[in-house]
């Protein structure tokens, strides 16, 4: 079943469709490990149906027989343990068939396409979701496992039971690990922590989230687990008193006000309060002296009662509220947290929500299944036509809010995680390194949110340190590539700001504009960094063509010919670029001259070859064409023509860092292996150490005659010291209409006079020269001269 079948179709508003004895408790610790135990979880299915799963179970014994376990266990007891977890989550039959064959293909050698004929089509997609790819495909273990992960992860985009089954896979793995060896447990531990328990979060899966983050904190740092899980159980005995007596205040202010409210404690696990001690650097005792209490209640407006009794009782501690209500968090989560001072002066933390919303606050996503499975086993119907939308109290004709057929169903979690995992489709499609697509994932994974607003008033929920970048692409990737500045609240910012909740973010673009690579640096999602890396690769590639195919037009302008034509309709063209293509190793003409342009290809030996085979059919070489080739120019390599520099080549054609050169400057062009054209000025000495040892890779370049850009060289001022020096030094600069792009003070200790090293952008030689002249008419300039190697 895919995500679009339930995407607006969570959780009935009325409380008492909950099927019976359910609760949000933890998911079970004994889980199954007979067919005897597991039957006994699966009464909400039909008849029908378990028949159908105690098929399945035979099938995955009959195949994992005489597999065991690590603990010496037989191996079925894992997929059953596996299928009692999504049992718990009341997933659907097909859900537990894949469940209990989840490991066949992998370690069976069963096929697709047997469990396709004895189980159907769904179920064995699911059980292909889940099953890795063979390792022999890759050089690596973390390559292997990379593309598992991609694999894994876009199943789970097209049905997210996937990922619902691989969480249990993980849990029961996670929770029978002491027979594994060390260096095992670490590696899956740590994998756990970084990949699955973020993506349970991600989804709302809370209880799954806190257990594996337990679990992998104990198998990663067993001693202080076992310290801080010894300090929290004194803790929790030295302040019963102060605990008990705030309970029974408020349950005393309830019963006052006559609110009908559960009140739970609401205890820190021992992995929140360890990275609670690392982020802020502090002790156990400073990050444990505030305990908290979760208020559930029967609608929505009882929240805000509730709360609004609790502010009466206690003093709330200022900037401490929060409203997940009315702005959800990204996984779908909703409460109302307030913070309050007990009498005895201890920081009280409550939270605030209703019995839906408690349920998608620990069972998230999984949810849905939960709610939604009828006597027959089947999936429920689609919402109403006329239903409220998820997360707004219904209101009368008078505006006011009201009933209206009990409460409003909770925030559409299931919907929030079609969101998230259109996100991770976006970024496959842009991403075809699958190192680089976990990359992405992982950074994607951050549960902390903040929320913006558009001009419009529309909510986005971004990562904890996103930029406006980061925002301009959560619009559409076509705001993010023309972002040229931004404004927040009103005020222009830098595109590096973070951002916070609250603000409202105006993006302003422009149709020359396209995406920096400096971006790269400060963006947070995965979707900005995914788009910035897909348009600079697309970019590189479409510039290295261009630069290729300009440099074989003019390597094969010495032998007397012009370049055939690229038109696909030309058929002669074409057979003759494809065998061109194949003689030199490339699937096609784009990837020819993408290799030439990058210097992975010699342009002269690439044209040899093309002027054979036109020789071959017949082409002969303009013999007035050869001569002006090889007679009209005395460059040291004349049969490769010129190159022209323009400034438009942003990443296959780059100015050496050691000389700057800028238009006017005597210049020549390396071509390295793979890494495009550079240019130094014939009179780098760095260049002339290149040329002397790699001298056929050298290219004759020339300066266009009307660059697109300015270009950037470094000169160095001389300057007595004294106040405003500075600022005399740029206004010289701005004078002459150039721009500083760096300056370097240096470190030594003030003296009576000092070296400003700048970079300045000039469009050319001429423009330096006016530059310089206008810094050495400022009163405390002594000298200004050019850097040169």
């Amino acid at each position: 079943m895919g995500l679009r079948s339930f995407a607006a179709d969570l959780l009935p508003a009325a409380l008492n469709l909950r099927p019976r004895g359910f609760g949000v408790d933890a998911l079970p610790q004994q889980t199954p490990e007979t067919y005897a135990g597991l039957s006994e979880t699966l009464q909400y299915l039909s008849k029908a149906d378990q028949k159908r799963v105690l098929e399945a179970f035979r099938f995955a014994d009959g195949a994992h027989l005489g597999q065991f376990r690590a603990s010496g266990k037989p191996y079925i007891t894992h997929p059953v343990a596996v299928a009692g977890l999504c049992a718990a989550w009341k997933l659907d039959v097909q859900a537990i068939m894949a469940a209990l064959m989840h490991d066949a293909m992998e370690d069976c050698g069963i096929t697709k396409i047997e469990l396709i004929e004895r189980f159907g089509a769904p179920t064995a997609e699911l059980v292909d979701g889940l099953t890795k790819l063979d390792k022999l495909q890759f050089n690596t273990r973390e390559e292997s496992q990379a593309e598992s992960f991609r694999k894994m992860l876009m199943a789970m985009s097209r049905d997210v039971r996937v990922i619902l089954i691989k969480l249990a896979d993980r849990l029961h793995n996670m929770r029978t690990m002491e027979a594994m060896a060390a260096h095992k447990r670490t590696r899956i531990a740590r994998e756990t922590l970084d990949i699955y328990a973020p993506i349970a979060h991600r989804l709302g899966l809370n209880q799954v989230y806190r257990e594996l983050q337990e679990l992998a904190f104990k198998l990663l740092h067993p001693w202080r687990h076992a310290v801080l899980a010894k300090a929290l159980e004194r803790a929790r005995g030295t302040r019963r008193d102060i605990v008990d007596r705030v309970r029974r205040e408020v349950e005393e202010a309830f019963a006052e006000h006559k609110l009908k409210a559960e009140i739970n404690g609401r205890e820190k696990t021992t992995y929140s309060t360890y990275r609670k001690m690392r982020e802020k650097h502090d002790g156990f005792a400073s990050v444990n002296d505030i305990f908290g209490f979760r208020i559930i209640v029967g609608d929505l407006r009882d929240c805000y009662w509730a709360m609004g009794i609790l502010h009466q009782l206690y003093k709330p501690v200022p900037g401490r509220f929060k409203d997940y209500i009315a702005i959800a968090k990204a996984n779908g989560y909703q409460s109302l947290h307030t913070t309050l001072v007990s009498p005895l002066g201890t920081p009280v933390e409550f939270q605030m929500r209703t019995e839906a919303m408690h349920a998608v606050a620990e069972k998230g996503i999984a949810a849905h299944w939960i709610y939604k499975v009828d006597p027959t086993g089947q999936l429920g119907a689609a919402p109403q036509p006329n239903a409220t939308p998820a997360g707004v109290a219904p209101r009368h004709a008078n505006g006011k809010p009201g009933k209206s057929g009990g409460e409003p169903a909770p925030m559409d979690t299931a919907a929030v995680g079609a969101l998230w995992l259109q996100s991770l489709m976006d970024i496959q499609d842009e991403t075809r390194d699958s190192a680089e697509f976990l990359e992405h994932v992982k950074i994607d994974l951050v549960p902390e949110a903040v929320y913006v607003f558009t001009p419009k008033s529309k909510i986005l929920a971004l990562p904890r340190g996103a930029t406006p970048i980061d925002f301009a692409y959560a619009i559409h990737s076509d705001v993010g590539d023309h972002t040229v500045a931004a404004k927040v609240n009103g005020d222009a910012v830098p595109l590096r700001t973070p951002l916070a909740s609250g603000d409202v973010v105006e993006v302003i673009t422009s149709p020359s504009a396209k995406p920096n690579p400096g971006w790269l640096n400060y963006v947070r999602t995965g979707r900005a960094r995914s788009k910035i890396r897909h348009y600079l690769k697309t970019m590189e590639s479409e510039e290295s063509r261009a630069l290729g195919e300009q440099m074989l037009s003019q390597a094969l302008r010495a032998e007397g010919l012009t370049l055939p034509s690229a038109d696909p309709n030309d058929s002669a063209a074409a057979l003759l670029w494809q065998q061109l293509a194949r003689i030199s190793g490339n699937r096609g003409r784009q990837e020819l001259l993408v290799d030439v342009g990058q210097g992975r290809k010699v342009a002269v030996i690439v044209a040899k070859r093309l002027a054979q085979l036109m020789s071959d059919r017949g082409t002969r070489p303009n013999a007035v064409a050869l001569t002006l080739s090889r007679f009209g120019t005395d460059d040291s390599t004349p049969t490769q023509g010129a190159v022209f520099i323009d400034g438009s080549y942003d990443t296959t054609v780059s100015l050496a860092s050691c000389c700057r050169p800028i238009p006017g400057d005597a210049i020549a062009g390396y071509l390295g292996k793979g890494e495009g054209l550079l240019v130094h000025t014939t009179e780098c000495r760095v260049g002339r150490k290149l040329h002397s040892r790699d001298s056929e890779r050298w290219l004759h370049v020339e300066w266009a005659e009307t660059p697109v850009r300015a270009f950037e060289t470094a000169v160095v001022v001389q300057v007595r010291n004294g106040k405003g020096v500075l600022a005399q030094v740029a206004q010289a600069v701005a004078h002459a209409e150039a721009d500083i792009t760096h300056l370097d003070m240096g470190e030594e200790a003030a003296s009576d006079s000092a070296e400003l090293k700048l970079r300045v952008a000039v469009r050319d030689r001429v423009h330096l020269a006016e530059v310089m002249r206008s810094m050495r008419r400022a009163a405390f300039v002594m000298r200004v001269w050019r850097v040169k190697p």
